[in-house]
């Protein structure tokens, strides 16, 4: 009798935390993901160590262990912080800001960025940054046009981002999802913009 109330309750645990384990995997994969910032390329917006949760249903969760992905909720928009396997790096994740789509042309003139020809300007937070002409796809005088399938993306800190001015464009299916809120550390927690 209490060798059965013992296992009745060793299997409720057991039934528990598998239950726990299957929801938290299924969250994590198609809804809410926590990422660490590991480097000052994104600063002021993020700090090192800064720890965020990252939306990836927003665009379309992948499916793990697939190519498919679920429909979007939402096409990403220009100035949206975003999360993507890296180009250059499969088994890394960087976090930069949407600068361009596929089809725009780029170009870094006297510190600012143009689009087809135009400064960016309006609400995103990327007007009091000066950016470098660095890398192969960042150069003066070098507009550089985004590829069918790819976005342009650059970190915050431009003299310290190794971004699309580098490596050149983030291919659709690298999106993970948009970052949207630091839980960590406390006194910087907030919803991103």
């Amino acid at each position: 009798m209490i060798r059965d109330k013992i296992r009745s309750e060793i299997r409720e645990w057991a039934e528990s935390i598998i239950i726990a384990l299957i929801l938290a995997l299924i969250i994590r994969a198609f809804f809410v993901q926590a990422f660490k910032i590991p480097s000052g390329s994104m600063i002021p917006t993020f700090e090192i160590g800064d720890r965020i949760f990252v939306n990836k249903l927003v665009y379309g969760a992948r499916i793990p262990f697939t190519n498919v992905r679920l429909p979007a909720l939402k096409a990403p928009q220009r100035g949206d912080v975003i999360i993507f396997v890296s180009p250059e790096t499969p088994t890394k994740d960087f976090v930069k800001r949407l600068i361009a789509f596929e089809g725009e042309t780029v170009e870094i003139k006297d510190g600012n960025i143009y689009i087809n020809g135009r400064a960016l300007n309006g609400s995103i937070p990327i007007q009091s940054k000066y950016y470098y002409n660095q890398g192969n796809y960042g150069k003066e005088g070098e507009p550089t046009t985004v590829p069918k399938g790819s976005y342009y993306a650059l970190g915050d800190n431009s003299a310290n981002s190794r971004d699309s001015r580098y490596w050149g464009f983030i291919p659709k299916k690298n999106l993970i999802g948009r970052a949207v809120f630091v839980y960590w550390p406390l006194q910087r927690m907030r919803i991103i913009k």
